[in-house]
């Protein structure tokens, strides 16, 4: 009797009669042949009807197939090198077919170009699409990838509050919902100072969970609800915190290169970009990246690219330095030491130098900027109750957060990495709201 499989383990079968559940993607017919581009949601497969193999009505129904109609065929496997399909090289001689369901005739996300509005508006369906199949493929092995390293590294996966009573890192980005007689509440912009008080209990942390920043930003770079890692650590300072980074990116490159390989492929990433991302990671102060940007800034003869290349030290970096500061190197890149004023409260000061703290950022290639930012944070609970102060932030809703300093302080530091950022950088896409199922922005809240 012949095996229900799935198509990402087709190479296995080769010659056997086997059973596939999915629906059809693409339909094409020649004549006495029809061929169906099926898709199960582990891969795309040919499955090819020859009008001598089967009866009159059956070759009639599948040469008449709606495209997303789903189907059960039963097949015999064949080894074919120009076969399409993810992964491809495989087809499948169809014995029988059953129609689950006859698709609609007016199935919206037809297989032509679509504008980005339209795409998103059916952004439901568009997920079925083989480019944006591949690209969420890929975000599943970079969130897998994160947890097998942390998890192997001795962190414990702890989860943080969606919503919280205070402002963790601007007043200004916050997402305001009435809680009950409590007052305000906010969704969460992190959960990093709740792992700050895990690490005094466990040691090495991490939460990976949906982030909320009311920005109002447009750029290819910003979502208003994103996936992030946060990993925090007891006894450990901003060398040993990049150390940790970049083993973590490394091995979400290399997984993705081995695991993701027909989806890399398809969408065309030129793989050898990913295979240089593999440590160590060069390291660049704030001050010696400033440096170089003003100069080339001051060299620019460019009017247009001059003014989006104008900077001075204490300023934050703009999409336009981060691209340039990369382009320096073939890998990712650490610049660390920024300004104290263009960073979060919690930050630990630089020694002599407090206009500056023990940030990081890492930076990837090829005009993907900023995929992790962290930091060592303060331990000193009358340094940090100094800058609450002047941050004009609520004590009393940082109450517990100062409490921690006091009874067992020890220099830690986490860092926070976006999902959707990397998971862009890995498929080589342009925008980050492809690289989630259901983006959210400024825009667009539906479907």
């Amino acid at each position: 009797m012949a095996e229900h499989i799935s198509v990402s383990k087709i190479s296995n079968y080769v010659g056997q009669d086997i059973i596939l559940k999915g629906w059809v993607y693409n339909r094409t017919d020649k004549g006495k042949l029809a061929f169906l581009l099926i898709r199960d949601g582990s891969g795309f497969v040919q499955c090819v009807a020859f009008k001598g193999d089967l009866t009159p009505e059956l070759f009639e129904t599948i040469s008449k197939l709606p495209q997303e109609s789903s189907v059960i065929i039963t097949g015999s496997v064949r080894e074919d090198k120009r076969a399409p399909g993810i992964p491809g090289g495989y087809e499948v001689g169809i014995k029988e077919l059953q129609v689950v369901q006859a698709a609609e005739l007016d199935y919206p996300m037809s297989l032509k170009d679509h504008g980005v509005d339209f795409a998103l508006d059916n952004r439901h369906l568009w997920i079925r699409m083989q480019s944006q199949w591949a690209i969420l493929r890929i975000r599943v092995r970079v969130m897998s990838a994160v947890r097998e390293y942390l998890d192997g590294q001795g962190f414990f996966n702890l989860d943080t509050p969606i919503l919280t009573p205070a402002a963790a890192e601007g007043t200004t980005t916050l997402f305001e919902t009435e809680y009950f007689d409590e007052g305000s509440a906010f969704l969460a912009q992190t959960g990093q100072l709740y792992n700050e008080a895990n690490i005094f209990a466990f040691g090495k942390v991490y939460c990976y969970g949906p982030t909320f920043r009311a920005e109002k930003s447009k750029t290819r770079r910003h979502l208003t609800e994103f996936w992030m890692l946060e990993p925090e650590i007891a006894f450990c300072d901003l060398d040993q915190l990049m150390d940790i980074e970049e083993g973590l990116i490394t091995h979400i490159a290399q997984s993705v290169l081995k695991d993701c390989s027909a989806e890399l492929k398809f969408l065309g990433r030129d793989i050898s970009k990913l295979e240089s991302v593999v440590g160590p990671f060069p390291r660049m102060s704030y001050d010696d990246a400033a440096k170089y940007l003003i100069d080339l800034y001051e060299k620019e003869t460019d009017p247009e690219k001059k003014e989006l290349l104008k900077f001075e030290w204490g300023m934050d970096f703009g999409a336009p330095h981060e691209t340039e500061i990369t382009k320096l190197y073939d890998k990712p890149v650490f610049v660390y030491g920024y300004p104290s004023a263009v960073k979060a409260f919690y930050m630990e000061p630089w020694p002599d130098r407090p206009e500056v703290c023990k940030s990081v950022d890492l930076l990837a290639p090829e005009g993907y900027g900023e995929i992790c930012g962290g930091s060592e944070r303060m331990s000193d609970p009358d340094k940090l109750l100094a800058r609450i102060q002047k941050e004009g932030l609520p004590e009393e809703a940082f109450k517990w957060y100062l409490e921690l300093r006091k009874y067992g302080s020890v220099p830690h530091s986490g860092f926070g990495m976006g999902t959707e950022r990397v998971t862009a950088w890995m498929c080589g896409i342009e925008h980050i709201r492809e690289a989630i199922p259901f983006p959210r922005t400024i825009k667009r809240i539906y479907p």
